[in-house]
């Protein structure tokens, strides 16, 4: 159980920018899907299904990019302690 917990501390940001996401994109959603069908009962099937996957698909996402951006440090790290010993 303390495994999850630190995930889901270590991941807050990331979990909350999900769910901000997930209501938006529902609202959005439901909204679209109605205009398009004019079926409320499908408006809302659609608008419940898909930003489900997405939400899903938007976390994964966001931890890629945070993980390629560590990477990405870590490869420029080095060139910057080399740069601060000749400086010395």
């Amino acid at each position: 159980m303390s495994r999850i917990r630190t995930t889901l501390h270590h991941n807050r940001l990331t979990l909350m920018k999900t769910a901000s996401y997930y209501v938006i994109h529902i609202c959005v959603a439901a909204g679209v899907a109605y205009l398009v069908t004019g079926n409320l009962i499908a408006s809302l099937t659609l608008s419940l299904l898909e930003p489900t996957v997405q939400a899903f698909a938007f976390f994964f996402h966001e931890k890629t990019w945070e993980r390629a951006l560590r990477r990405r440090q870590a490869q420029r790290q080095p060139f910057a302690e080399v740069s601060h010993a000749h400086a010395a």
